[in-house]
């Protein structure tokens, strides 16, 4: 696809839909990452743990591609995702988990989709580079929204409002000035610049700059005894008492837990394939 960064992005989401034990549906964001061991490629989409628990059914819909492999927008197909192919971060403390996708290629090639790799998560190298306040963009399905018709993401803006080199209260975090609403669970976050940015010394370069910096996954809620929570962004759009308030602020975890969960779906995948 001869497209820009930017419209590339568009293809690098997908919105999952569950429905819930208990009743009701629920929505979240995924987006499509490659897992590469050697020569081999594992595609995936990764997303939080909360957005897939209590599901009774999972459901992903791909834009379909003609033979030449040009996006057809409005031509779709929906799968259901088989359990069996869902692994969890190790640790409870990571709000990460991977859905494989390799079935799915399998039984259809003519799908659409940019995966992200490892390649775009800046080293400590560049992150040092980084200031203090970087303008970000985040890809999402805030309040399930989504354009239907040509099967495509919401797309917001932001800043960090933390620096993205320090560890949020000592945790592999940092935090985003964005409006983070229910259903942008598990939404990519870039720093995304396209035909010129300023460094971390002042001065302004011209080219383009993207880096995937970390996975939304909560925000901090004001309630109303005065106290300030740090919440999972829903994945469910009911109507419930106000006894909480967004403070337009979210908890993102940083990418190196990416990595990190790379190396165990690796590990995972070796163990499967060697029995």
């Amino acid at each position: 696809m001869n497209l820009s960064i930017s419209e590339q992005l568009l293809y690098s989401t997908i919105q999952i839909r569950c429905n819930m034990y208990g009743g009701g549906e629920s929505s979240g964001t995924g987006f499509f990452y490659n897992f590469i061991d050697g020569d081999k490629v594992y595609p995936a989409i990764i997303t939080n743990k909360h957005v897939l628990e209590g599901a009774t059914n999972i459901k992903v819909k791909f834009t379909k591609t003609n033979d030449e492999g040009i996006p057809q927008d409005i031509d779709h197909i929906e799968y259901l995702v088989e359990k069996n192919i869902i692994i969890f971060h190790r640790s409870q403390d990571v709000d990460l988990c991977v859905i494989l996708i390799g079935n799915i290629l399998t039984e259809n090639a003519n799908l659409s989709y940019v995966p992200l790799d490892s390649k775009m998560i800046p080293s400590e190298e560049e992150i040092k580079k980084f200031k203090a306040i970087e303008d970000i963009t985040m890809i999402g399905y805030p309040i399930g929204l989504i354009d239907n018709i040509n099967n495509k993401p919401i797309i917001r803006k932001g800043i960090t409002a933390t620096h993205i080199k320090f560890d949020y209260n000592g945790k592999k975090e940092f935090l985003i000035d964005a409006a983070c609403f229910p259903g942008s669970s598990g939404s990519p976050v870039f720093i995304l610049n396209e035909g010129m940015f300023t460094g971390s010394d002042g001065n302004a370069y011209v080219g383009n700059r993207i880096f995937l910096i970390g996975v939304l996954y909560a925000g901090p809620q004001h309630t109303v005894t005065g106290n300030i929570e740090a919440v999972t962004i829903p994945t469910r759009t009911i109507p419930l008492s106000v006894t909480s308030i967004p403070i337009n602020l979210g908890y993102v975890i940083k990418a190196e837990k990416i990595k990190e969960l790379e190396k165990q779906v690796i590990e995972e995948i070796r163990k499967i394939n060697n029995r």
